[in-house]
């Protein structure tokens, strides 16, 4: 098994968020392991967050479960109902289906990292839980279906 160099794979803070929702991911850096390695049956990023960036608008997948490690720093985890810190060595994990919208915040003065792991069927898409936007494999609409003007990030 090769061993990946994290720092040369190539680092973006790119997102395919519309405005205003893409404000709060501005300090949020990911780098695409899966593609490095050569796997195709699941995603896997490592991402930095900044502090005060978020690692998305809080969502949940319809066909894709989630697996989230924290490497350094910490976060806080914020959900329906809960709000969780995380920090180096925890583990989090979200089963395809469940609508308990989640995100991590960094809240702190220092950097925090973490590996997120998905599995599942992309296309079903899911759904942001605090704004008026939804996510197919094609795209961000709004509930009502409208299509936001901006392409997704694969």
């Amino acid at each position: 098994m090769p061993k990946l160099d994290v720092e040369a794979i190539p680092q973006s803070n790119a997102t395919g968020y519309p405005a205003p929702f893409d404000r709060e991911v501005e300090g949020r850096w990911w780098r695409r392991l899966a593609p490095a390695g050569g796997l195709t049956a699941f995603g896997a990023s490592h991402v930095v967050l900044k502090p005060g960036a978020w690692s998305s608008q809080r969502h949940w997948h319809e066909g894709e479960d989630e697996l989230l490690v924290m490497l350094s720093g910490e976060a806080v985890l914020v959900e329906d109902d809960a709000r969780t810190v995380l920090r180096a060595g925890d583990v989090a994990a979200w089963a395809m289906g469940s609508a308990n919208g989640h995100h991590l915040r960094n809240e702190s003065d220092a950097d925090c990292s973490f590996v997120v792991v998905s599995a599942g069927d992309r296309s079903k898409g899911g759904a942001y839980s605090d704004i008026d936007m939804v996510f197919t494999e094609g795209g961000y609409l709004h509930r009502d279906g409208t299509p936001y003007p901006t392409d997704r990030i694969k």
